[in-house]
């Protein structure tokens, strides 16, 4: 085989195992039964400057794990234009706490309020 076609084959197969290679950020599944605990208080982060401009912060929250509440810390994400990001929560039913994850949201102008928006609004 032609050096031409061998050096065209191999970039060929090194971008498809790039493309293969997608890294996103670890997933937290939501507890989805009711608890009797009730969350602690959200904890304070740092939140330097964006690793990349334009991304937005998406804060921590208390998740339920096994018989304890465990912090799942914030991170920076890409925003999603028309989308707001619906923070996760804790609500209380009675006796009993229930979670619900975090998740984008299709921006219905006016409908979210007190949502975050897909900017930056910390200055």
């Amino acid at each position: 085989m032609p050096i031409r076609k061998l050096t065209l084959l191999a970039a060929t197969s090194c971008l498809l195992t790039i493309a293969g290679c997608v890294v996103a950020p670890p997933g937290h599944p939501v507890y989805r039964e009711p608890i009797i605990v009730a969350p602690p208080a959200p904890r304070v982060e740092y939140v330097g400057p964006p690793p990349v401009v334009g991304q937005i912060w998406i804060g921590g929250f208390w998740n339920w794990a096994g018989n304890r509440h465990e912090w799942v810390p914030g991170h920076w994400e890409a925003p999603r234009p028309g989308y707001v990001w619906v923070p996760h929560r804790w609500e209380q039913h009675g006796d009993r706490w229930q979670q619900y994850g975090g998740h984008w949201e299709a921006h219905d102008h006016g409908r979210h309020e007190g949502h975050r928006e897909y900017r930056d609004d910390r200055r």
